[in-house]
C-alpha cells in the first residue's frame, strides 16, 4: 500500500506526520428546464500529508499512488522544510492507537446501485405538478479514507453521501429552491422536497416591492444556513487567533436563548466520522449551551497551547467543524402578528467577520406574515445585521429539522424555521 510507503519514508526525514487518503466514487447529474443535460462519473484518489520537522510545518496532496510520485514527494518534503520558519505555535500531534465506535448511518452500499436519472426525473414531475420550469443537481458518492499517523493512528472507513438541489420556477420572480442532503438512502425524499418546491414558487407568484424597517424574521434553513453556519467557523480557535472570529473575547459569555452543538458522530450527518484528521475519535461537543460560550473548538496542538482538551476537530491545519446544530426553544415560529417569511438568501457577505456585520439578500420566495398566516409575496429587500444581535434576538424553533450543505456553510448545517426578532431590513443597492 501507498501509505505504508510513505509512512516508512517519512519515518527517516521528519519528527510528526499525518497521512490521510481519500477514495471516491463520484456521479454528478445535472438538469435545466426540465431536462437532463449532463450525466457523468468520476473516481478520485488523494493523499493529504501534514509534516513536522524542528517545529517547521508543511502541508501537501499527493495526486499519483505510485512509489515514484511517492519518492518525490518526500524529498521535495524534506528540502522545502529547510528553508521554512519555525512555527511557535505547534504543540504536536495526538498519540494513538486509540478505539473507534461506528458512527450510525455513515455508508450506505445501495447508494452504488441508485438510478440518477430516475430520481432526478421523478423529482422534476413532481415540482411540475405547480411549476413551470425546474433546474438543478443530483450527486451522490462513496468512499474510503485511511488515517496513518507517526503516533501510531492506523484507521480506515467507508462513507456515502446524496445531495439534491431543485430550483422551481413559475417567472423571473416567482421561484422556490430546495435541496436535500444525506448519507442514506432511506429517507431521501426527492419527490416531497421537488413538490414542496414547486408549491412555493407557485406561492410567490407576483411579489411587491418589500419596506424597509425593524421585522420579526422567519428563516427556513436553507435561509439560516449562510448566516448562522458560520458559527462552525467562528468557533475555530485558529479563526480566534487569526481574528476573523464574531466569538473572540465571548467565552463564558451570554450570547442569546439557544444552543450549538458541534456533533462529529451525529447518525446520518454528512460531516460525521469515527476520528478526526489526527486520528482522534469524534464526539459530541456543546459549543453553545443555554446561550452561553462554553467553549472553542481545538485540535491537540491548540488544545495544549490553553491547557484545554481536544475536541476532536483537527483538520490537517487547524480545527474545523463537523456538523453545526442550532437549536432551542420549539414551538411555532409562525405564530407571530406580522413578520416575514425567508426560503433562501444568497450573496451572504461579511463586513467584518471580527465584529460579525454582514449582509445578505433573500431570493427564491419572501412573504408577509400576518396572524400566523403566508400572505403578500415580496421582493428587493435586504437583511443587513450584525450576526451576534441575530443570536441575541433568537426566540423559537420549530420541530422538523433539516441538514442542509451550501458554499456559504463551512460544515453541514442542521437546524429548523427560527424566528428572530426585530431585524434590520433595507433596499438593495443597484
Amino acid at each position: 500500500m501507498i501509505l505504508d510507503y510513505l509512512k516508512k519514508e517519512l519515518e527517516k526525514e521528519v519528527d510528526d506526520f499525518i497521512l490521510i487518503k481519500q477514495d471516491l466514487e463520484m456521479s454528478n447529474l445535472k438538469f435545466v428546464n426540465n431536462k437532463i443535460v449532463k450525466t457523468g462519473t468520476e473516481d478520485s484518489s488523494q493523499i493529504g500529508v501534514f509534516a513536522v520537522k524542528d517545529n517547521k510545518i508543511i502541508s501537501t496532496d499527493l495526486k499519483e499512488s505510485d512509489k515514484k510520485s511517492a519518492k518525490e514527494l518526500v524529498k521535495n518534503i524534506s528540502n522545502f522544510l529547510k528553508f521554512t520558519k519555525q512555527s511557535g505555535n505547534y504543540f504536536g500531534i495526538a498519540e494513538g492507537p486509540f478505539k473507534y465506535k461506528k458512527v450510525p448511518g455513515l455508508f450506505d452500499k445501495k447508494i452504488k446501485d441508485i438510478d440518477e436519472v430516475d430520481i432526478v426525473e421523478s423529482g422534476i414531475n413532481a415540482a411540475l405538478e405547480n411549476a413551470k420550469r425546474a433546474s438543478g443537481t443530483f450527486m451522490s458518492a462513496t468512499g474510503k479514507s485511511r488515517i496513518i499517523t507517526s503516533t501510531k493512528v492506523d484507521a480506515e472507513e467507508e462513507s456515502s453521501s446524496l445531495y439534491f438541489s431543485i430550483r422551481s420556477l413559475i417567472s423571473k420572480e416567482s421561484s422556490n429552491h430546495k435541496t436535500l442532503s444525506s448519507t442514506m438512502l432511506k429517507d431521501f425524499d426527492v419527490e416531497k422536497a421537488s413538490r414542496l418546491s414547486g408549491e412555493f414558487a407557485k406561492l410567490a407568484c407576483c411579489p411587491k416591492q418589500g419596506k424597509s424597517g425593524k421585522f420579526d424574521l422567519v428563516l427556513a434553513p436553507l435561509a439560516s444556513s449562510s448566516i448562522f453556519g458560520s458559527l462552525g467557523d467562528a468557533a475555530s480557535m485558529f479563526s480566534v487567533e487569526a481574528g476573523l472570529s464574531f466569538l473572540t473575547g465571548k467565552l463564558n459569555k451570554k450570547l442569546g436563548n439557544f444552543n450549538m452543538t458541534d456533533d462529529g458522530r451525529l447518525p446520518n450527518g454528512i460531516g460525521s466520522s469515527s476520528f478526526d484528521s489526527e486520528g482522534v475519535p469524534t464526539q459530541r461537543t456543546e459549543v453553545i449551551k443555554d446561550g452561553i460560550l462554553k467553549t472553542y473548538l481545538h485540535n491537540t496542538s491548540t488544545a495544549k497551547k490553553y491547557k484545554v482538551k481536544t475536541t476532536s476537530n483537527a483538520g490537517l491545519i487547524a480545527p474545523d467543524s463537523t456538523n453545526t446544530i442550532l437549536e432551542g426553544k420549539t414551538g411555532n415560529p409562525f405564530d407571530i402578528k406580522k413578520g416575514i417569511y425567508i426560503t433562501n438568501t444568497w450573496y451572504t457577505r461579511f463586513q467584518n467577520y471580527a465584529t460579525g456585520d454582514f449582509s445578505t439578500i433573500p431570493r427564491d420566495g419572501v412573504f408577509m406574515i400576518e396572524n400566523g398566516e403566508l400572505t403578500q409575496p415580496i421582493k428587493n429587500i435586504r437583511i443587513s445585521e450584525n450576526i451576534l444581535n441575530m443570536l441575541k434576538n433568537i426566540q423559537l424553533f420549530g420541530k422538523d429539522k433539516e441538514q442542509i450543505t451550501s458554499w456559504d456553510s463551512s460544515s453541514p448545517f442542521i437546524s429548523s424555521d427560527v424566528l428572530v426578532k426585530n431585524i434590520n431590513i433595507t433596499r438593495p443597492t443597484v
